[in-house]
């Protein structure tokens, strides 16, 4: 049975030069232009700076997870972005031995939420928002490194002072320059790097070619599912990419890139497949196909949050996505958590009725306030899963396979009732598979952006508020 969406198609505000902000976005990644495409839909002008000579994406993989695809979808992208994914029916976990843990049913929480499970290679998924910004209108300029910016003296507009000596002046501008943010520097007024978690990853992209004469690596290429594998220390996780063309695989393991270096460095291949040589014999076969004698190491850092807040005072600045709470991608949540950031930021500036540094402070609240908790939890189920997922053997992971097993039985029996929808719950619940509504599904999947809007809008518009961002119990 096809998968029933449910979503609206936002159509373009249509507004006056009274209330029209001239918007800059600093960095066109996929928060980037995600904010790009949600603030043109508020009805603003938007003009979006990337300091490279041309607007790419790299690295391989990666999984959109219904709470993104909902939003994606609602930018007017499904049609765009469809012949691009990857439908994954399935998510396993295995141990690293290669014992079967436990499963999700991605079909059955595809019904349950009104939105898919999708897998894209990052290029697909960044051409499709750079399709989707120009034809709403963005104004994208290449080799526009951001130096500095200052916001000027009446507090109504923001200045960018590129490397080449062109300032550009706008009435908001919007820092989505990544984990390595430059502006998030500027902004606090010192140096600012990002944490070292102490894993980094190894990516993989596999010709599926290879893996169809072995009759243990076929099956994932004919039955396309996500499949992780975890152990002490150590685990990976790979799936199917543009329509069973590429395997993305990705291999995490403890960090041995010296302190100083480069958080990218070329590896060894050997020593990768030294860290699974004993694991599932499938993982060692997988290894054994990347043909490359050098493979790149990337160093995985956080951002747990930004204090004591993301925005300037004046309303005339403020940041999205790795830039503020960059984490780890053991929940498969940065560049979900991005893509909120921008439709919600695109909602907040879409109920504006002026231009005045008043009515852009209170938007910006209120961005902040539907934000900054769900983002800061995310960060921190990452770092709890590098905890679980990497549990040695002994009885902390006898305990967590055994919650594994549990819970898949009572996540079965809930998806077998008719019409199942995933309860809205802030609590995270005890089942160490994440994203089941037993373990975080049950906030994270089921995140609607237009509600938290909605909700949040009296508080932040209430007399008084209006210097002080508010800020979540944790």
């Amino acid at each position: 049975m096809a998968p029933l969406y449910n979503f609206t198609v936002q159509e373009k505000q249509q507004r006056g030069e009274q209330s029209r902000l001239n918007v800059i976005i600093v960095g066109a990644g996929l928060g980037g232009l995600g904010a790009a495409i949600a603030i043109l839909l508020a009805g603003h002008d938007v003009t979006v700076l990337e300091a490279a000579s041309e607007i790419g994406e790299i690295g391989a993989g990666i999984q959109v997870l219904p709470n993104a695809a909902r939003i994606l979808f609602s930018w007017g992208l499904k049609d765009i972005l469809e012949p691009h994914a990857t439908w994954p029916q399935k998510c396993n976990f295995w141990g690293w031995k290669g014992n079967y843990l436990s499963e999700m049913d991605y079909a059955g929480y595809t019904r349950a939420a009104g939105a898919p499970f999708w897998d894209f290679h990052r290029a697909n998924l960044h051409r499709g928002l750079i399709t989707r910004a120009t034809q709403l209108g963005a104004k994208l300029i290449t080799n526009a490194r951001v130096q500095n910016f200052a916001t000027d003296k009446d507090e109504s507009s923001t200045t960018v002072f590129l490397a080449d000596g062109r300032t550009i002046t706008a009435d908001l501008v919007v820092g989505a320059d990544g984990i390595n943010s430059k502006l998030r520097e500027i902004f606090l007024g010192r140096e600012d790097p990002p944490i070292a978690t102490g894993d980094l990853a190894y990516r993989l992209l596999l010709n599926t070619k290879d893996m169809m004469t072995d009759p243990d690596l076929r099956p994932f290429v004919d039955n396309p599912q996500v499949n992780y594998w975890v152990g002490p220390g150590v685990h990976a996780v790979n799936y199917i990419l543009r329509g069973g063309e590429l395997f993305n695989m990705v291999l995490l393991v403890p960090d041995d890139i010296p302190e100083g270096s480069a958080n990218t460095i070329e590896g060894d291949v050997e020593e990768m497949r030294a860290h699974f040589s004993q694991w599932d014999p499938r993982l060692g076969k997988l290894a054994a196909l990347c043909d490359s004698e050098s493979i790149l190491k990337w160093r995985l850092c956080i951002r747990p949050g930004l204090e004591p807040t993301w925005s300037d005072p004046s309303g005339a600045f403020t940041m999205l996505g790795d830039a503020v709470h960059a984490t780890l991608p053991y929940l498969a949540s940065g560049a979900g958590m991005a893509l909120e950031d921008g439709g919600v930021l695109g909602l907040c500036l879409g109920r504006l009725t002026d231009k005045s540094p008043l009515s852009k402070r209170k938007a910006l609240q209120l961005y902040e306030a539907c934000r900054r908790e769900r983002t800061e939890r995310v960060v921190q189920r990452g770092s709890y899963n590098q905890w679980i997922y990497h549990l040695p053997d002994g009885p902390e992971q006898e305990e967590r396979d055994k919650k594994f097993k549990i819970f898949e039985g009572l996540d079965k029996e809930w998806l077998s009732q008719e019409s199942p929808v995933i309860p809205q719950v802030q609590e995270t619940g005890d089942d160490p598979f994440p994203w089941r509504r037993y373990g975080v599904g049950r906030w994270l999947l089921t995140y609607d952006m237009w509600q938290d809007v909605e909700e949040k809008w009296t508080a932040c518009t209430t007399p008084g508020l209006e210097t002080e961002a508010p800020r979540p119990n944790l």
